[in-house]
């Protein structure tokens, strides 16, 4: 009798078919091994001239280096913290002088945490709506500046089902990932008669390095377990749709939040 497969067992991401051939992707927050670094290599993939930032400078240059490996074209890597109103504009600027204009932007950047509301602290809170939710709109106001002289453009944030979803201790992070959604909403309607579409990605549980280290194994199995497929995402999974929303294929789609889960209520 043969073993039992995880449902949906990933088979990987396969190969490009260059979907976003001929545009410009900038990633923030790629570096390391997360959704943003997934995400930048499968728009490289997929034919894009791609940018990635990160306050991590070392960790960015790695980043790099591994597209490059992998795609056999090394991406523009320009280090910016995203709560410094002076560091996107630069990155902006740059990216569209070395590249000629940004089609994509992601916002990937967030920063997460655990904390009850009752003893949460006024930094605890700031910090992460913040770099969650504020430097979303930061880089969304700072590319739109490049975006609407050209009369087109695509922007995708990085929410999450938490903003739809409660979760103890995670006050502070399903606020700004709420946030993050009506901002995607309400800032689609502002730029829609300049050609803009704006969506945003809600994914549920994405495996990669760095959560494994800020999370116990006994939250992962947790929610994982909720999960209709009995497993987390991988993050080139999430970067496929990621993609998707910014190519030609969703020409029609604007001021969506697109859930990327498995579990349902």
């Amino acid at each position: 009798m043969s073993e039992p497969t995880t449902p949906n067992a990933p088979v990987g991401p396969g190969p490009g078919h260059n979907l976003l051939s001929g545009k410009t992707v900038l990633v923030t927050a790629a570096a390391g091994t997360g959704i943003g670094f997934s995400t930048a290599e499968r728009c490289a993939v997929e034919g894009a001239r791609v940018a990635i930032s990160d306050r991590h400078e070392r960790r960015l240059g790695e980043a790099a280096d591994k597209i490059e490996q992998t795609t056999g074209t090394r991406p523009l890597a320009i280090p910016c913290d995203v709560t410094d109103q002076a560091q996107i504009d630069h990155l902006m600027d740059t990216v569209a002088a070395e590249f000629g204009a940004i089609d994509v932007l992601v916002n990937n950047a967030g920063l997460g945490g655990t904390a009850s509301v009752i003893d949460m602290t006024d930094d605890q809170w700031n910090s992460v709506l913040n770099v969650t939710l504020t430097s979303t709109f930061r880089a969304t106001r700072a590319v739109l500046r490049h975006m609407v002289p050209r009369g087109s453009g695509v922007i995708i944030n990085n929410s999450s089902v938490i903003g739809w979803r409660a979760q103890e201790g995670q006050a502070h992070y399903a606020a700004a990932k709420a946030g993050v959604m009506a901002l995607t909403r309400c800032s689609a309607l502002d730029v829609a008669a300049h050609g803009i579409r704006v969506n945003a990605v809600a994914p549920s549980i994405v495996m990669h390095p760095f959560l494994a280290k800020v999370t116990t194994d006994e939250l992962l199995a947790e929610l994982s377990a909720k999960e209709a497929f009995g497993r987390p995402a991988e993050a080139w999974e999430l970067a496929n749709v990621i993609v998707f929303l910014a190519s030609d294929y969703s020409s029609y789609m604007t001021g969506e939040v697109v859930s990327v889960s498995s579990q349902h209520p």
